[in-house]
């Protein structure tokens, strides 16, 4: 077990882990690390706290120091300085006619970095850009081209929750999500309805698919024989998958009845899947693969 302190940087949603050594920090404490990139101001999300050694990349960096007065005032200067920094490179990139769209300009503390975020449909030669930009700031530059997921995560923005986007609050890494997981949770298969602002399918669909792939796995699917405990045999009208409960089309004295039963007071064949017989059409099944393609693809330009 290492102790350990989690710092999260502004453009960054993951949690580095730092050695807080022998100083008094807290959450919400600003510190001064060193990084790959250099020298960084982050915010302390988790206090000093002990995490297995399995989970921790190594080498272990330590903080250098909490951050000062004067280096709130210099981080402050920094994002100032980003702002003008985005405008000229939105004019060399008009100036270069290059097809990319500009989403964030940052620089490292102690300024010896200037990183551009971008989004482009396919490959940029931007070399006569960069050769500009260094021109320009007298510092090295960097251009990193981003996909749509990470352009919503730093930009942010309110999700059809209601709510603040997961990823720009507190979701560290994006884990695959796919059409399975909206069947699996009998949610609408309309590509507008389980896509977020990203235009991608929504992340939050990985949320709870584990908890309903569980309570899936003890409930007949619509359309299934099933029989009672008191000795009917019906077909599944309905679940309900939360309450466990199942409404059963039953014949009692040669009439038809809906009755409702919990799924423990039933008998069926165990399921091997969700079977969703919700009509789809061709069209947004069609949509609905382009979307997953599109964010293996994702993945595997990241890797």
């Amino acid at each position: 077990m290492k102790r350990v302190i989690g710092i999260r940087f502004r453009t960054a949603g993951k949690i580095y882990y730092f050695d807080p050594k022998n100083l008094e920090i807290k959450r919400g404490d600003h510190v001064i690390v060193e990084t790959a990139r250099g020298v960084e101001y982050g915010t302390v999300v988790m206090p000093p706290t002990d995490i297995e050694d399995s989970k921790i990349t190594q080498p272990l960096k330590s903080v250098m120091r909490k951050a000062t007065e004067e280096d709130s005032k210099t981080e402050e200067k920094n994002r100032e300085k980003e702002k003008e920094a985005f405008k000229i490179c939105q004019e060399k990139i008009r100036k270069h006619q290059l097809e990319m769209k500009l989403i964030d300009a940052e620089y490292t503390f102690d300024n010896n970095k200037v990183l551009f975020y971008f989004t482009a449909d396919g490959r940029i030669d931007f070399r006569e850009l960069v050769k500009d930009l260094a021109a320009v700031f007298k510092t090295r530059i960097e251009l990193r081209q981003i996909g749509v997921r990470d352009e919503t995560k730093i930009l942010g923005g309110i999700g059809v929750c209601g709510r603040p986007l997961c990823c720009h609050t507190y979701l560290a890494d994006f884990a695959p999500v796919s059409i399975k997981m909206a069947k699996e949770q009998n949610l609408s298969l309309n590509p507008t309805k389980i896509s977020g602002i990203c235009g991608r399918l929504m992340c939050c669909l990985k949320n709870e698919e584990e908890t309903y792939e569980e309570l899936n796995r003890k409930l007949p699917n619509v359309g299934d024989s099933v029989t009672t405990e008191d000795g009917l045999k019906g077909e599944v009208a309905s679940v309900n998958v939360l309450r466990q409960l199942v409404k059963v089309i039953v014949d009692v004295d040669d009439e038809k009845e809906i009755k409702e039963y919990s799924a423990s007071q039933l008998r069926f064949k165990a399921r091997h899947g969700k079977k969703n017989k919700d009509k789809v059409s061709a069209e947004d099944m069609k949509a609905l693969e382009q979307l997953e393609k599109k964010d293996e693809k994702s993945k595997l330009d990241d890797n």
